[in-house]
């Protein structure tokens, strides 16, 4: 349960992980449906000039959608099956891919304000009145700048791994991916063990769980993000980094806030930034891990997720 306005879980960064948080489980009520994050078909809606690749879980009832918004250089198949079944067991869950990313139509987005005008031109387009968002890293740059520009549409806002228009070091983004990228080439392994999860036992181990996660769906999987449409969006977050800060004090939805203790790609001072600036928000912080803190932690985050859009 979370306890007032802030969440640290220290005390618990060397402990084993039990194995309900390693196993892909699928919630008893999304298994009697036959549906699962690794084989929901791949959809398609046109909004504007862009044709939009989507995939949505769980019931379409009159509750208000879950929209995830993804992290650089993500397509469909990046989200973790585990948090997306886990929120899906309780509310309608849609991801899609970004303008020219995946399946998407267009030419990429360079800037994560017309990132967020195509995720509106997506909403408006799924016929959606009101949703939550759900961003993780340049996500939830795109989450922030909906609900500053388009805040009737918000109902609630979580964003993990993220930071505010302006934050420390995330103009560094070029550098971190690239050599991590380089680290991933020289060690045969994929460049997200570095930049989402820290080089402690508990963070390679959890790395590769994610890893092996993510490639569970074997047919149907999406096209992989282009050379430049990951130079666009690279160089759309750097620009975040670099740009005039937004006045947070405007997000008045009520907002969860999450990330790892050691976050290298968008710094944790960040995080706390974010929960200090928007003022009806709670912060979850959690120990022994990096960017993709809410991958090795989906035991703990799946249900402060459930609980914060139950409240």
């Amino acid at each position: 349960m979370l306890c007032g306005s802030i969440v640290v879980l220290s005390g618990c960064a060397h402990l084993p992980l039990r194995p309900e948080q390693t196993s892909d489980v699928v919630p008893d009520t999304l298994q009697a449906q036959g549906a699962h994050w690794t084989t929901v078909p791949t959809q398609f809606v046109k909004g504007g000039d862009v044709t939009f690749a989507y995939r949505e879980l769980g019931e379409h009832n009159e509750g208000v959608p879950v929209v995830l918004l993804t992290h650089l250089a993500a397509m469909l198949d990046n989200w973790d099956p585990r948090i997306v079944n886990g929120i899906a067991a309780k509310h309608h869950v849609v991801a899609f891919d970004n303008r020219g990313v995946g399946s998407s139509s267009g030419e990429p987005a360079d800037s994560i304000e017309q990132m967020a005008k195509d995720a509106v031109l997506f909403i408006k387009a799924k016929g959606f009145k009101k949703v939550d968002l759900l961003g993780f890293s340049m996500g939830g740059m795109i989450a922030q700048e909906i609900a500053l520009t388009e805040p009737d549409f918000v109902r609630k806002l979580i964003t993990s791994g993220t930071g505010p228009a302006g934050g420390e070091g995330i103009d560094d983004i070029k550098s971190v991916t690239y050599g991590d990228m380089f680290r991933g080439y020289l060690t045969f392994q994929d460049p997200k063990q570095f930049l989402f999860f820290t080089r402690t036992p508990n963070g390679i181990r959890a790395g590769k769980e994610f890893l092996a996660r993510i490639a569970l769906r074997t047919e149907d999987r999406d096209e992989e993000i282009s050379f430049s449409a990951f130079f666009a969006q690279l160089n759309a977050v750097k620009a975040w980094g670099r740009a005039k800060p937004r006045d947070l004090s405007k997000i008045v939805h009520p907002s969860l806030v999450a990330n790892g203790d050691d976050d290298r790609m968008v710094p944790t001072e960040n995080t706390y930034d974010l929960a200090r600036r928007i003022p009806n928000s709670e912060l979850v912080i959690y120990p022994d891990a990096g960017h993709g803190s809410i991958f090795q932690f989906h035991a703990k985050f799946v249900p402060q997720v459930l609980e914060f859009l139950a409240q």
